[in-house]
């Protein structure tokens, strides 16, 4: 099952892709699929073709795992 992902790098825009697995504790680096930028545009240092980026985990700050359709679509109990 992928996972989407946002890494946030400094310096640079946050970055949209798709992880395999999440990065261990003592992983060192993360492959992201369909990497780009929040609105979906191409980043800009990236050749316009690349599927797959290997980012190294001392770049990244932080990794945000979004939702996925399955959980969003789960209806559960709202108090208000």
């Amino acid at each position: 099952m992928a996972f989407s992902v946002i890494l946030h790098i400094p310096g640079e825009a946050s970055v949209l892709g798709e992880v395999e697995e999440l990065p261990k504790a003592a992983d060192t680096i993360i492959v992201v699929s369909n990497p780009r930028l929040r609105d979906g545009k191409d980043i800009h240092y990236l050749e316009h073709n690349v599927v797959k980026v290997i980012w190294s985990l001392s770049h990244v700050v932080l990794i945000e795992v979004l939702a996925s359709e399955e959980e969003e679509n789960l209806i559960g109990f709202v108090r208000e």
